[in-house]
């Protein structure tokens, strides 16, 4: 797994904020780090190019399935590194899951996409296609046939994503899709896992969950030894995964300039910024 936390970061997959400049997050939240799983598809470049092509093309549910997949087949033949991530998912799988059990692999709107139709192909499993609004859509491992579907009983399902936080896209779209169904997610596979509780969210409802790459303190000590973050950025990240509110709180108090610049910045932040303080996100006003 060691490359694939390489890739996330020489692809800015995970991103680490500069010194005492912590991103901000959609929230209204504050934190040191930043996670577009979908980067490893081989560069920023190349995945937001086939993130506007999904967009683009999301108004034709049936074609859409082929579209994508001859994208990503073509970028598996092209590109080094998301060729080496997709085969390490493949045989991730594989040894964790007996793959006779597995009747679909599934992936939902839209960055669940870059991974789940190329793994379709490799392990000869028809796919099936899940839109937010629960509309699903199978294909054929070639993805040569697509058809919608709204009956597919006591089926085994592998879902496969880029990435689980909270569990939430789970928890609302992609287990009621299936189950809509009449069948089942038994097992699912991220890329990366943000160690939000989301794993222990789908356990629950008595799914496997498996991840790559965990957002935890070994990832960033990685990060360390390949020299993308220096000794004070890892002390920032090691405060944020014990207790990320704890160290956003006493970073705001220790630097005041930081919001007061957020409010006077681009309208993006300065939302941002104003959702912090009309709910007092930290405690601090």
């Amino acid at each position: 797994m060691s490359d694939i936390k390489s890739y996330l970061f020489q692809t800015n997959a995970i991103k680490v904020c500069e010194e005492n400049k912590p991103f901000w997050y959609t929230s209204g939240k504050i934190g040191p780090y930043f996670v577009n799983t979908h980067f490893i598809y081989g560069s920023e470049k190349d995945a937001t190019e086939l993130l506007n092509f999904i967009d683009d093309s999301l108004s034709n549910k049936l074609t859409l399935p082929q579209k994508v997949f001859n994208k990503v087949l073509n970028q598996y033949n092209t590109n080094t590194i998301y060729k080496n991530v997709i085969d390490t998912v493949k045989n991730y799988i594989e040894e964790n899951i007996d793959v006779s059990e597995i009747d679909y692999i599934s992936g939902g709107e839209r960055r669940d996409w870059f991974f789940s139709n190329i793994l379709s192909y490799l392990l000869d499993k028809p796919h099936i296609t899940i839109y937010k609004d629960l509309s699903t859509y199978v294909s054929n491992s070639n993805f040569e046939n697509t058809k919608e579907v709204t009956s597919l009983a006591d089926k085994k399902v592998l879902h496969v994503a880029d990435l689980i936080t909270v569990a939430s896209s789970y928890l609302r779209a992609w287990i009621p899709a299936i189950e809509n169904l009449g069948s089942k997610i038994c097992w699912s596979c991220s890329i990366v896992d943000r160690m939000q509780g989301g794993a222990q969210k789908i356990a629950e409802k008595g799914i496997k969950s498996l991840s790559l790459v965990n957002i935890d303190l070994s990832l960033f000590e990685k990060a360390l030894e390949l020299n993308v973050i220096n000794e004070n950025q890892l002390e920032m990240l090691k405060g944020f995964i014990e207790n990320p509110d704890k160290t956003m709180k006493e970073f705001l108090i220790n630097h005041p300039e930081f919001l007061e610049n957020s409010l006077n910045s681009d309208e993006k932040t300065k939302k941002r910024a104003k959702l912090l303080i009309d709910g007092n996100l930290y405690g601090i006003n």
